[in-house]
């Protein structure tokens, strides 16, 4: 199988055309954009949405002013004692709207008098309960979900939090998103093939992979990471630079491989130490600074290039990335 045969890559391939589109809906967000009177929302998500929350944060908080809280669904669901939700906003994050656990989660907090938005890339309501229970949705697009591991629909979360960021402050212009769009559709037209690279057999052999991030990149490690457990069963772990240095680097070896993302070619003062601690440990690494793109936009390349590299190991590795063990679309964990 080559990767233009698989439904990921079809996924990968949509990207900047739904980029486009949900940039033509984006003056709607202002009405759904919903947060708290003092610059607070709460966030909930699972799996690849809840690292699109992470992001969220950082984007969020740096741009915007706004204090972000993340949601653990059990610790609400055994309250005893109901929280002061009053005047709050919650926004969940769900590629298909159909996780129970965070659609109960979500109802028991506005039960509480919290305002809702749920994030989704389901249209269709009546499929959708999440959408059906909040007081707001913000749609990805109009394309269905493949059953892959997600891919546009992770992108299209980080492209919706860039543009609230853009509603509430204006910290982002429009040539921002266009210029994005733009890199990501000359990227994917490259042809783009990792296993003629340097670092290529290191990584086939590798016994861990790790991914390192410090900032928004943070969240880019950690669904790098989940895309390569998924599609090619690596044992993979993402991390921000601090608590990588704060003992995880210490289990790595020469039989290990390492990503360092980085905003820009000249490493920040952290990521340099990350670099310095794994070159001690004569661990094989690969900085992913994409060399165009505004820093916090150029993630989404970062991120693309990723999965892209995971669904060549999982084929190199004679898997079939569009049928991985263990990955269900809809995780019922309620």
């Amino acid at each position: 199988m080559k990767p233009r045969d698989t439904l990921t890559y079809k996924d990968i391939m949509e990207i900047p055309a739904l980029l486009e589109d949900f940039s033509r809906r984006a003056s709607n967000l202002k009405a759904g954009a919903l947060r708290s009177k003092d610059g607070v929302v709460y966030l909930v998500g699972r799996g690849s949405s809840g690292n699109a929350t992470l992001f969220a944060k950082y984007i969020w908080e740096r741009y915007c002013g706004v204090i972000t809280n993340f949601i653990h669904p059990h610790s609400i669901f055994e309250a005893r004692i109901p929280l002061r939700f009053k005047g709050h906003a919650v926004w969940a994050f769900s590629q298909s709207g159909k996780s129970k656990d965070i659609t109960a989660t979500v109802r028991k907090l506005m039960g509480w008098g919290a305002k809702s938005v749920a994030v989704t890339n389901e249209a269709e309501l009546k499929e959708n309960p999440l959408a059906r229970s909040t007081d707001a949705h913000i749609l990805l697009s109009d394309s269905k979900e493949l059953p892959v591991a997600a891919t546009k629909s992770f992108i299209l979360q980080l492209w919706a939090v860039l543009w609230t960021a853009r509603v509430w402050s204006g910290c982002f212009k429009d040539k921002d998103f266009s210029r994005t769009t733009g890199l990501i559709r000359d990227f994917l037209s490259s042809g783009f093939d990792p296993s003629g690279t340097d670092f290529w057999p290191g990584l086939k052999k590798a016994g861990v992979i790790g991914f390192v991030g410090r900032g928004p990149y943070n969240a880019v490690a950690d669904d790098s990471a989940l895309k390569f457990r998924e599609m090619a069963k690596a044992h993979a772990l993402g991390y921000s630079a601090a608590e990588f240095l704060h003992g995880p680097v210490g289990a790595y070896t020469s039989k290990d491989f390492a990503f360092l993302f980085s905003p820009s070619r000249k490493l920040p003062e952290d990521m340099e130490k990350v670099r310095l601690a794994l070159d001690a440990r004569f661990t094989p690494y690969r900085v992913i600074a994409p060399a165009n793109g505004k820093f916090p936009f150029n993630c989404l390349l970062a991120d693309i290039e990723m999965k892209l590299t995971a669904l060549h190991l999982a084929l190199a590795k004679g898997l079939n990335p569009d049928s991985p063990k263990g990955l269900n679309k809809i995780t019922q964990t309620f």
